[in-house]
């Protein structure tokens, strides 16, 4: 006996037949979840199962025959039956062509372990203490200082002045008649002690018994503004340190000119005080000129001194030679002797020939050449005389010297004389001469800014300043924050 076929409705909701030439849908299923990513299959490297990468995934006929198994048995609990019911026969469902093994790049990328996502930051306690440190050392700083720049400091007024030391030096006798004379530049060596004078306690204690620098820098109350105003009475050295704070002064050691920059809480006081120190810086430059031509002046004096004397004793010593000879000039009195004795030998000779003459024309012993001969004798006595008188023969003639030596004498006097009153010109000529410049003023201050009166107030200069405590505050701040952050990895 034939059983009849079940009906489709008898079959109950089995899984629809699979068409011939087509995969089953539930292997497609499983391939495509092995290969999704976040899945457990091999394209998840190190996944939570612990799976290997390298397990390959296993092939989508085997789940095509268990999803056929399945169907086969739902459809016999459905019939009730324990043999199953003959059926069509199906056709085998496709293999999927096998995936080719990975390449060894492949294999050592999907070794590669991705790092798990940073975690949000949170607040430590260490960043607190960063904050905290920048609102001590930068913020409350910078703010303090805001508040004592505009509520509690003064307004200063700034006088300026700027002179340089000139020196004038006198040429030739020529450009001295063409009223030419050369000025020269600063002398480096004056600038320098000028700089160092105005930082000096001396110029200090000078301007302030004449100006009173402790009333005028301390009109600020010190109480209200203790850091720009001066608290009175205080010694010279407080008030020397805050004179420097005051008294800015700028010097260029090339074109040697020196500038000042005066502070005061008035205007009228800072020109006041600018104006004493180049009176005081003039006379100290005046000063040095005096003392420089003081001793020039001195060395003239003894040169001239010293010929006075030396002219003075050649005129005695040829007054006592003129005394003692009564010979105001023995060179004319020798001249004179000099003169007498060519006469004589003048008349010498004419004796001798007429007595030669009486003798070829006149007997032996003729009366006449008798006085001839005494007459030739006469005179070469006298001629010997004249000829002692004058030095040519040696000897002394009475109590008198000889004229050769009294000559000698005279001309040595006489050029001592002489010598003497060249050098008493010459040592006066000098004389006059530093004592003309004496006279005038060679090294001299020359202002090229005269002191100015200031008609607003340029000090403090409040935001510079605060700009300047914000930076230095940031800086140490940053600079400690990386000292901390150092010794904190250290550790």
């Amino acid at each position: 006996m034939t059983q009849p076929k079940p009906s489709p409705q008898d079959r109950g909701p089995s899984a629809p037949e699979p068409k011939p030439g087509a995969p089953d849908r539930a292997a497609q299923q499983g391939a495509a979840a092995s290969k999704a990513p976040g899945s457990g299959g091999q394209n998840r490297p190190g996944g939570p199962d612990g799976a290997s990468p390298k397990a390959r995934p296993q092939p989508v006929v085997q789940a095509s025959k268990e999803t056929a198994k399945k169907t086969g048995k739902d459809t016999l609990k459905d019939t009730g039956h324990k043999t199953a019911a003959p059926q069509p026969a199906q056709k085998p469902a496709q293999k999927p062509t096998p995936k080719p093994a990975p390449t060894k790049g492949q294999a050592e990328a999907a070794q590669i372990r991705i790092a798990p996502p940073v975690p949000p930051a949170r607040r430590r306690p260490h960043h607190k203490l960063l904050m905290i440190s920048f609102a001590i050392m930068v913020v409350v700083p910078i703010l303090v200082s805001a508040w004592y720049l505009w509520a509690r400091a003064q307004d200063q007024y700034a006088s300026y002045v700027g002179f340089s030391v000139r020196t004038e030096e006198v040429g030739s006798a020529i450009e001295l008649l063409g009223g030419i004379t050369e000025l020269s530049g600063s002398s480096s060596s004056d600038t320098d002690i000028l700089y160092k004078f105005l930082q000096s306690q001396e110029l200090v204690a000078t301007v302030d018994a004449a100006l009173d620098l402790r009333g005028i820098w301390s009109k600020a109350d010190p109480e209200v503004d203790p850091i720009f105003a001066y608290d009175p009475p205080g010694t010279i050295e407080d008030l020397q340190d805050h004179w420097l704070r005051k008294v800015s002064i700028y010097y260029d050691s090339g074109s040697g000119l020196l500038d000042l920059r005066v502070l005061a809480f008035d205007p009228a006081d800072a020109r006041a005080i600018a104006e004493m120190i180049f009176a005081e810086s003039s006379a100290r430059i005046n000063a040095l000129s005096a003392l420089a031509r003081e001793d020039a002046i001195a060395y003239a004096r003894d040169e001239l001194t010293q010929a006075e004397t030396r002219l003075r004793d050649a005129r005695l010593a040829l007054n006592e030679f003129r005394n003692r000879t009564q010979i105001v000039d023995p060179t004319i009195d020798t001249q004179g002797q000099m003169g007498l004795v060519n006469t004589l030998q003048a008349q010498l000779a004419d004796a001798l020939i007429e007595v030669d003459l009486l003798r070829e024309t006149t007997r032996t012993g003729d009366p006449r050449i008798t006085q001839g001969e005494l007459r030739i004798a006469v005179i070469e006595r006298r001629i010997e005389e004249e000829r002692r008188k004058v030095g040519l023969g040696g000897g002394v003639s009475g109590d008198r010297s000889v004229f050769a030596d009294l000559v000698g004498e005279f001309e040595r006097l006489s050029v001592d004389l002489e010598f003497a009153q060249q050098s008493y010109v010459a040592a006066l000529a000098t004389f006059d001469a530093a004592r003309n410049e004496a006279r005038r003023q060679s090294r001299y201050l020359a202002a090229h800014v005269r002191p100015t009166l200031a008609e607003r107030a340029e000090y403090p200069q409040r935001i510079y300043l605060l700009g300047l405590i914000g930076l230095f505050s940031f800086l140490a701040w940053t600079i400690t924050a990386l000292i901390a952050y150092s010794l904190r990895d250290r550790r």
